[in-house]
């Protein structure tokens, strides 16, 4: 199967992990995988190095930014057109919003089956209302190019279903995967990475994990640290990634007196993330809008229970007095509560985290997740009638019914 992926840009995210991931797989299981992307700017890191090392295509088109520039936006949907018709591909794989909508467009005109990953609407809290309506028009008539969506998480199906941008049976959940192997058996020591951090042995180690951008809720944490920190001494947080907010978070720390209490590491690769989460004890994310968050499933499949707001798809996962506590979203007193309980009970850290290991392993496995993709593309090529066989053939051991 000849396939072509289109993203806006390629930094260490969520969205372009699980396209990376698919991407890797895909070529790994004999296919022609082309993964066209956008400049990779902005402070989140890259993920070009290890794509260059991937051995498949990679294009750049630095006309596929992400902010809306109608004139850069129309030569963005020129150049793909172009590539497009020179490829040929049997099927065009886009993901993000402007990515999503031109390259759903370009496969139009030639007649190519377009899928669409839902990685997190493109219409959502903390847009203003102009911004909400006019991708929700622009997602309606992109749908109508579109052979297929693949949404992260129910919610975001239903969401999609209830804006009225496509009748429910376009629709396929499929769980964003990661490689899940280093969670179950993170690298390193533990205690050791620890004590290089500044955690004495009993501490109680509470993470978060994201960009420090606006919407991912830092703030909300940093209003309930106070409360928590005063709960128990052992108290201390861990705040991994960077951005655009650290500065005025450090000061606000500094000014409640908590110094001592967060470490910052900075940003860090993919590949650090599961030994720093098994440094932790709890998994916190505050975020006020998300697709399905992969620290969750990421968090439970280390064994720590999770603590999240009710946002996106954060119920599928995080089962109240299973697996951690579901708030509402931007509340702070019922945060605080929620982990001083965890902070004051290691026996229900021990408890949740070991539910959500044994529930979730196999659902997130990268694994799984490319092997349902591509058979979401043997569906739709078999509906367009464009030689299904074919490509069943190409990878026998991948052919599964549908």
């Amino acid at each position: 199967m000849k396939i072509v992926h289109i993203i806006t840009r390629m930094i260490i995210g969520g969205a372009q992990e699980n396209t990376l991931l698919t991407v890797e797989d895909h070529h790994a299981d004999g296919d022609e995988v082309i993964l066209i992307s956008g400049p990779t700017t902005g402070p989140e890191g890259s993920l070009e190095d290890r794509i260059r090392s991937g051995g498949f295509s990679f294009e750049v088109i630095p006309e596929l930014v992400r902010s809306i520039q109608p004139w850069t936006d129309w030569n963005a949907y020129r150049i793909l057109c172009r590539r497009l018709k020179v490829l040929a591909p049997d099927i065009v794989h886009t993901h993000s919003s402007k990515a999503g909508i031109i390259g759903r467009a370009a496969a139009r005109r030639y007649g190519i089956p377009a899928v669409h990953t839902i990685h997190g609407a493109s219409f959502h809290y903390g847009q203003s209302q102009v911004a909400s309506k006019a991708y929700q028009f622009l997602e309606k008539q992109a749908a109508r190019s579109t052979a297929k969506f693949i949404s992260v998480a129910d919610d975001m199906t239903d969401e999609y279903v209830r804006a009225g941008i496509a009748p429910r049976e376009k629709f396929r959940t499929i769980y964003s995967g990661f490689d899940i192997e280093p969670f179950l058996n993170p690298p390193g020591d533990r205690e050791a990475l620890r004590e290089q951090m500044g955690f004495r042995p009993d501490d109680v180690v509470i993470g978060k994990i994201g960009r420090l951008f606006p919407l991912k809720g830092h703030e909300f944490l940093l209003a309930a640290a106070p409360m928590v920190a005063a709960a128990d001494p052992r108290v201390k947080f861990l705040i991994v990634g960077d951005g655009v907010l650290r500065e005025q978070f450090t000061s606000q720390i500094k000014a409640a007196g908590l110094e001592d209490r967060f470490h910052f590491t900075g940003l860090v690769p993919p590949g650090q993330i599961p030994e720093l989460m098994s440094a932790m004890d709890i998994v916190v994310h505050t975020s006020q809008w998300e697709g399905l968050a992969r620290v969750l499933p990421q968090g439970l499949i280390s064994g720590k229970p999770v603590v999240s707001y009710d946002v996106g798809g954060a119920r599928e996962v995080v089962i109240p007095g299973e697996t951690g506590f579901l708030l509402p979203r931007d509340s702070i007193q019922p945060l605080s509560e929620a982990l001083k309980e965890l902070v004051k009970d290691p026996e229900l850290r021990r408890r949740m985290g070991e539910t959500g290991r044994a529930r979730f392993q196999d659902q997130f496995r990268h694994q799984t997740m490319s092997r349902r993709i591509r058979e979401v593309y043997e569906e739709v090529l078999a509906e367009s009638g464009s030689e299904p066989d074919r490509v069943s053939e190409a990878n026998p051991s991948t052919r599964t019914a549908s």
